[in-house]
C-alpha cells in the first residue's frame, strides 16, 4: 500500500488484498513470521525502559510458535539481554537483537580481536562526543553501541547527528544504521534485512511475515519477495506491501494469521473418516461428507492428482458444496438401492450425486433457495486457476487438462481466494422449475446441453449396478443389505477398463490422528486386489475376478519370464509406480502430515502375494468348472515365483519398513499358493506335478516347525520372535492346520489376549520402527470373527461381528481401521480388506 491510498476495509475492518495474502502466506509449509518490537509489538513510550508489549501481542505469538512447522522471532535494534528482559517473550521465540547482529547471548565472544578493538575505540570516540550534550544516552551492545537521540533539543540532536557522521561513522569497518532519532554503529555489516535471511535460512521457510515501524525495518521489508508479507506499522514511506496505522492492529494480523493458520494444519471441520460416502463409476472415485461437501475427487484415474482434495487440504484445497441457504444439518444421506448414487436430503432440498464418465453430476431438487460453492484446486491445489463465468456456466481456466461446470440459469460470482478463484451462488429452486443440474465435465470446455434429460441419464447410470446387484448371491436375513453395500463398495474400488483394483479410494488419511502414518493406497496390490475379488467369487460374480487375473498376467509378461521379480503393488494399469513423494503444500486430515503420492513398499519383497492370487484362480476355476489357458499361464508362474524364493526373509504383509525377516505369514501364504495349484490341478486338468506336492510339503514342515514360538506357544510375527501378529492366524485359515488342531486353538487364544481391544484386533503391537499408535485392522478383526466360527465359539463371533459393524459409517462404509478409545475411524476410506473381511463374516455366519 502506498502512502495516502485510500483502501475500502472488510466487514472485520482489513485490507482485503492484506486478507488475501496473509491466507496465502498461512498455506506455506514452513513458515516465518518475523516482528520488530519498539512500535509494532510494545508501543513507542518517552521512556524506553517501560516500553512493554501488549498482552494481545504476547498471547498470539505465543500460539503462533506452538504451531507446527511455524517459526516466531522478533528482530529488534535493542540489546539481545535487554529485549530477553523488557520482553518477558516465551522460550518458544526466538530473539534477535542489534539488528540482527545478535542471535545469541554468547555472541560477543565470536567477535575477531580486531573488531573487539574497533569497537572498544568506537565506544570511546562516542563518550567524549556525547559527554558535553544532555540528553544524548548511549546503548552498549556486544557488537555495536546506539546514540539515541530521543530526550535530546533538536539543536543537540543535528550537532550529534553531524558529528558521528563526519567522525567514527566514516572509519573503515563500521557500518552504520539510522533510524527513528539514533544512530546506530557496529562492527559488523548486518541489519534486519541480513537477520531475516538468515533465519529463513536456518528454518527453510517457505514464505516470511515481517511487520516494523521503524526506519530500519526498510532493510528487512526490501529483503522479502515471493509470497512474502511486509506490514508497515504507522505513517512513513516504505517498502512494505502492507500498512496498519498502530500497534493493536498489527496484533490484530497475528491473529488473523494464527486462526487461519491453525485452521490449514489441523483441518477447519474433520467430518469422521466413516462418515465419507463413495461415489464410483468404474473410472474413478469420489467421496462426499455428510453435507453434500465434495471433498475427494481425482481425474482421470483414482491414483491421479487430485481436483477436490479438501479431505487432505480443507477448503484450500478444493472442494464443491451445495446446501440450503439457510443453513441446517441434513434429515440424512443414503445410497440409492443398488447403485452408486448418494442422496442427500433437507427439507426442500434433495442432492442426487454420481458419476457419468467423465462427469461428476448434481441434481438439485426441490423447492428452497440453494448456496452453492465451486472451488476446483486441480493437481493437489498446487496450479492456480482462474474461472471464467459464461452464460450457461464455468470455465476452469489455467490448467493443462479442460474442466468446466455446465449450469444453465445459474449466476454466479468469482472471487479470488488466496490465489485461486472460487465460484459461489445462490439458486433460488423454485423459480428453475424445482430442478437444476450442475454438471462438472472433465476433459471439456463444452456447455452445449446434453440431449438425454436428466432422469435418462441417471437410469443409464443406474440400471447396470442393479443389474449385477441382483446377480449376486447374497445372504439371507439381516446381513442381505450389508453384504450387498459392501459388494458394491469392492465393485467401486475395481477399475473397469484394466482390470485393476485399488486398496483404498484415498490416500494419507491417518492410521494415527496428528501422526505421520498416512500412506496411498490408490494403487493395485497383488495381494489386495486378489482378495477383493475373490469375495466377489464367492457371491457369484466372475467378471471382476476374470478381468483382474487377466491384469495380473498383464504384469506377469511385464517381468520377462520371472515372475518371482513381482512388486506387491502396481499402478491401476499395470505399470511400476514412481517414487512416493510428499505433497508439502497440503497439511493433511485433521493435521496429519505428511500427505503422501506413490508407496515407496513398491521396492520392498512381500512373498505372501502369489497366495491370494492362486486362491482366486482356485475359486473361478471351481465356480466355472474349468480354467482358461491363460489363468493356468498364471497360476504356473504363481509357484514358479514361490519355488524360487520361499525360503527368503521378506518385508511381510504389513511392509513394515525394517530388515526383512522370515514372516511366518509369507511361508503360510507361500504353501497355499502350491496348495492351491495342486487342487486346481486335481480338479480340472489331467495332469500331475509331483515335484509341487514335494514343494508344497516341504514349506508346510518347515513352517509348521520353525513358526511355532515355545516361549509364546503360539505361531507368532516371524522365525524366532516372540511377538504375536494377527496375520499368524492364516496358520489355520488357510487349511494349512485343522481347526480343531490344539497348536491352531492355542495361536487364536494368543491373538485374542495379546491383539483383542473390544470391537477392533490389532494388527500386531511389536515396534515397527514408526511413530504413534494405530488403530484396530477391520480385516484383523474379521480373521479372529472366523478364526472363532472355526473353533467351535460361534457366540464371540458373533458378538464380535455385531461391534465391528456398529463402527461403519451412516452409509455402511468402513475405512482401514477403527480407534477404540477415540471411537473413530482411522486410515484410508473406504478399504477394500474391511468390505471383503465383512462380507466373509456375513457369509459364514449366515450358515
Amino acid at each position: 500500500m502506498t502512502l495516502g491510498t485510500t483502501v475500502d476495509l472488510d466487514r472485520d475492518g482489513f485490507d482485503p488484498a492484506l486478507r488475501s495474502a496473509l491466507t496465502q502466506l498461512a498455506r506455506v509449509p514452513q513458515l516465518l513470521v518475523a516482528c520488530d518490537y519498539d512500535g509494532t509489538l510494545a508501543p513507542i513510550v518517552e521512556d524506553p525502559a517501560a516500553a512493554a508489549p501488549l498482552p494481545e501481542a504476547v498471547a498470539a505469538l505465543r500460539s503462533l510458535a506452538t504451531l507446527p512447522q511455524t517459526t516466531v522471532a522478533v528482530v529488534s535494534g535493542r540489546a539481545l539481554r535487554d529485549l530477553a528482559a523488557l520482553s518477558r517473550l516465551p522460550s518458544e521465540v526466538h530473539l534477535v537483537g542489534s539488528h540482527g547482529s545478535e542471535f545469541d547471548v554468547g555472541f560477543v565472544q565470536r567477535l575477531a580481536p580486531d573488531q573487539v578493538e574497533l569497537r572498544t575505540r568506537l565506544q570511546h570516540e562516542l563518550e567524549r562526543i556525547a559527554a558535553a550534550h544532555p540528553g544524548v544516552r548511549l546503548e552498549n551492545k556486544p557488537a555495536s553501541i546506539a546514540v539515541h537521540l530521543r530526550t535530546a533539543s533538536r539543536p543537540v540532536a543535528s550537532a550529534i547527528t553531524d558529528a558521528v557522521r563526519c567522525g567514527p561513522a566514516a572509519w573503515p569497518g563500521v557500518h552504520t544504521t539510522e533510524g527513528k532519532e539514533v544512530l546506530e554503529l557496529s562492527v559488523l555489516a548486518s541489519h534486519k534485512g541480513t537477520a531475516i535471511d538468515e533465519l529463513r535460512r536456518q528454518v527453510s521457510a517457505g514464505a516470511v511475515l515481517f511487520m516494523g515501524d521503524d526506519v530500519t525495518d526498510e532493510n528487512a521489508f526490501r529483503s522479502l519477495s515471493g509470497k512474502d508479507v511486509g506490514v508497515k506499522v504507522g505513517s512513513g514511506e516504505t517498502a512494505a506491501g502492507y500498512r496498519v496505522q498502530d500497534p493493536l492492529q498489527a496484533v490484530r494480523i497475528l491473529g488473523l494469521l494464527l486462526d487461519t493458520r491453525r485452521n490449514w494444519l489441523f483441518g477447519e471441520r474433520a467430518v469422521p473418516i466413516e462418515r465419507h460416502s463413495m461415489l464410483a463409476d468404474g473410472r474413478t472415485v469420489a467421496l462426499i461428507s455428510p453435507d453434500a461437501r465434495m471433498s475427494w475427487l481425482c481425474h482421470p484415474r483414482p491414483d491421479s492428482a487430485a481436483i477436490f482434495a479438501d479431505l487432505l487440504g480443507g477448503a484450500p484445497a478444493g472442494h464443491f458444496s451445495v446446501g440450503p441457504q439457510r443453513g441446517g444439518h441434513p434429515l440424512g444421506q443414503r445410497y440409492r438401492p443398488s447403485t452408486m448414487t448418494i442422496e442427500t436430503r433437507w427439507s426442500g432440498l434433495t442432492v442426487t450425486d454420481w458419476l457419468e464418465g467423465d462427469s461428476l453430476m448434481r441434481r438439485l431438487s426441490g423447492n428452497t433457495v440453494v448456496r452453492v460453492e465451486f472451488a476446483p484446486r486441480p493437481e493437489f491445489g498446487q496450479v492456480p486457476v482462474q474461472l471464467q463465468a459464461l452464460s450457461d456456466g464455468l470455465l476452469v481456466l489455467g490448467t493443462s487438462e479442460h474442466l468446466s461446470l455446465y449450469s444453465p440459469g445459474v449466476e454466479w460470482d468469482v472471487v479470488d481466494d488466496g490465489g485461486h478463484d472460487t465460484a459461489r451462488a445462490v439458486i433460488d429452486l423454485a423459480k428453475l422449475g424445482g430442478e437444476t443440474l450442475l454438471e462438472m465435465r472433465m476433459r471439456s470446455h463444452d456447455l452445449t446441453p446434453h440431449p438425454r434429460s436428466i432422469a435418462d441419464r441417471l437410469e443409464s447410470v443406474e440400471q447396470p449396478w442393479r443389474e449385477w446387484a441382483a446377480s449376486l448371491e447374497l445372504p439371507n436375513g439381516g446381513e442381505r443389505e450389508v453384504v450387498l453395500r459392501s459388494a458394491l463398495t469392492l465393485r467401486g474400488l475395481c477399475h473397469f477398463e484394466g482390470g485393476g483394483v485399488i486398496a483404498a479410494a484415498t490416500t494419507s488419511l491417518p492410521e494415527t490422528l496428528g501422526g505421520i502414518r498416512n500412506w496411498d493406497y490408490r494403487f493395485c496390490w497383488l495381494r489386495d486386489g486378489a482378495m477383493t475379488v475373490k469375495a466377489l467369487v464367492d457371491l457369484g460374480s466372475l467378471t471382476e475376478a476374470e478381468q483382474f487375473l487377466r491384469w495380473v498376467d498383464g504384469v506377469v509378461e511385464r517381468t520377462g519370464g520371472h515372475p518371482e521379480r513381482l512388486h506387491p503393488l502396481y499402478t491401476v494399469d499395470g505399470y511400476e509406480l514412481g517414487p512416493e513423494a510428499v505433497i508439502e503444500s497440503l497439511p493433511g486430515y485433521a493435521g496429519s502430515r505428511p500427505v503422501r503420492v506413490g508407496n515407496a513398499a513398491n521396492k520392498q519383497l512381500q512373498l505372501d502375494v502369489f497366495g491370494p492370487v492362486a486362491d482366486v484362480l482356485m475359486a473361478v476355476a471351481d465356480r466355472r468348472g474349468k480354467i482358461r489357458h491363460e489363468e493356468w499361464r498364471v497360476m504356473e508362474a504363481m509357484v514358479q515365483a514361490v519355488s524360487q524364493r520361499w525360503h527368503e526373509p521378506d518385508h511381510g504383509i504389513w511392509e513394515a519398513r525394517l530388515p526383512p525377516r522370515h514372516h511366518v505369514y509369507s511361508k503360510v501364504m507361500s504353501w497355499m499358493t502350491v496348495d492351491r495349484a495342486l487342487k486346481v490341478l486335481e480338479r480340472h486338468t489331467n495332469e500331475e506335478r509331483p515335484e509341487w506336492a514335494e514343494l508344497r510339503d516341504r514349506i508346510a514342515e518347515n513352517v509348521l516347525h520353525q513358526g511355532w514360538h515355545e516361549g509364546t506357544k503360539a505361531y507368532t510375527v516371524a522365525y524366532g520372535f516372540p511377538e504375536m501378529d494377527a496375520s499368524s492366524l492364516w496358520i489355520g485359515l488357510s487349511g494349512l492346520l485343522a481347526d480343531d488342531d490344539p497348536r491352531f486353538l492355542d495361536t487364536v487364544l494368543a491373538v485374542e489376549a495379546e491383539l483383542r481391544s473390544g470391537p477392533v484386533v490389532y494388527r500386531y503391537k511389536w515396534d515397527d520402527g514408526m511413530p504413534g499408535k494405530e488403530g484396530g485392522f477391520h480385516i484383523c478383526t474379521a480373521w479372529l470373527i472366523e478364526a472363532y466360527l472355526r473353533t467351535g465359539r460361534r457366540a464371540d463371533a458373533q458378538e464380535l461381528y455385531d461391534q465391528m459393524m456398529a463402527t461403519a459409517g451412516p452409509t455402511g462404509l468402513l475405512p482401514e481401521q477403527y480407534d477404540p478409545d477415540l471411537e473413530r475411524g482411522l486410515g484410508n476410506h473406504p478399504q477394500a480388506y474391511s468390505h471383503l473381511g465383512l462380507i466373509r463374516c456375513a457369509q459364514l455366519l449366515s450358515q
